[in-house]
């Protein structure tokens, strides 16, 4: 039987939160679709800020320290998210009814590897955790409208969209990290420092090739502002404990 430690509330705390805000992304592109569009572009770019800094200022070099090798799972998370969006584009047609599902379905699995990306940043430290998790949050609300305006294009009913949406972008987060949990646990200091690497790349492929390019898709004149707010916050809460 798994003991529950500290990590695990931490974890199970994030993934709740990721679902309600996700959840409410979902609600607020239902209800309030022109105010939600305009924040998106917001909300992407100072999580992207969140993303792209965590993994280069602090979880790569962490993992690099408890294992030498974690530079190359770091590629194979990179590259494991980018060849995985390409089978997803491969079989997606503007046209049909498979431009939704499938891109739901691409999304699915990339909330999915969220929830594991918690499991595995609390395990290595807490501000390992909530660093990465503070920037996953953020993007979750932008994710679960986009999520539904895709499912939309795909000629989903509104409503069947919204309830599709909850089941694809918010319970999968709860449900990687969960599952997650029992398999990361255990695991030594080498292992988590792979994972670690992993993660990184993982998280370096969705700030830059996924959150900062939708956003630029809703251009406003202070995305750059708030992608620098997004880096900045990241920077001082690195330092701040660092000091």
């Amino acid at each position: 039987m798994v003991a529950f430690s500290e990590a695990f509330y931490w974890i199970a705390a994030f993934a709740v939160v990721a679902a309600l805000v996700n959840s409410a992304g979902i609600v607020a592109i239902v209800r309030h679709r022109e105010r939600a569009e305009r924040s998106l572009p917001y909300l992407m770019c100072f999580a992207a800020g969140i993303l792209i800094t965590t993994p280069l200022v602090h979880a790569l070099p962490n993992a690099v320290a408890n294992n030498a090798d974690a530079g190359i799972t770091a590629l194979g998370g990179f590259l494991f998210m980018f060849l995985s969006n390409r089978v997803i584009k491969h079989y997606t047609s503007e046209e049909t009814l498979a431009f939704g599902v499938t891109a739901a379905e691409g999304i699915g699995i990339h909330s999915l590897v969220d929830g594991v990306v918690y499991t595995v940043t609390f395990n290595v430290s807490l501000l390992t955790g909530v660093l990465a998790g503070t920037g996953l949050v953020v993007h979750e609300f932008a994710e679960g409208a986009i999520t539904y305006l895709v499912l939309l294009k795909g000629e989903v009913s509104d409503r069947t969209a919204a309830t599709y949406a909850f089941f694809i972008a918010a319970l999968t987060t709860p449900i990687g990290a969960f599952v997650a949990y029992p398999l990361v646990s255990g695991l030594g200091s080498d292992e988590l420092g792979l994972l670690l690497g992993f993660v990184s790349g993982v998280l370096i492929y969705v700030s830059a090739a996924h959150l900062l390019p939708e956003a630029q898709t809703y251009e406003t004149e202070h995305s750059m502002v708030a992608l620098l707010a997004g880096v900045g916050l990241a920077l001082f809460v690195v330092f701040a404990r660092a000091a």
